[in-house]
């Protein structure tokens, strides 16, 4: 299993940071298998994009919340990092609740 669960939308609350906020969080090494996808799907075509992240930040976006890890945005570099036989990211983490033990 490459992610700990996969899920369609947001279970946690609306947090409205901007890009600008997410770039001050800085990142941090996460195991893919702690992840939490909040998207089922995705496109093919943005996966095997190899600049991908050309407009976006560099770092995947993760809500960490109730004792979950959430993958906000990134889950087409998490997926690529997955293919590569890696099994971490460095996220930015956005800490809305407890801390993940």
């Amino acid at each position: 299993m490459i992610f700990r669960a996969v899920r369609d939308g947001r279970p946690y609350p609306e947090h409205n940071y901007t890009l600008k906020q997410w770039a001050e969080i800085p990142p941090r090494p996460l195991r893919l298998d702690q992840l939490i996808t909040t998207k089922r799907e995705l496109a093919l075509d943005k996966l095997l994009a190899e600049d991908s992240t050309f407009y976006g930040d560099l770092f995947p976006h993760v809500v960490q919340w109730n004792g979950g890890l959430y993958l906000e945005d990134g889950l087409h570099r998490a997926l690529r990092a997955a293919l590569q036989q890696r099994n971490q990211i460095h996220a930015r983490v956005l800490v809305l609740g407890a801390p993940v033990e």
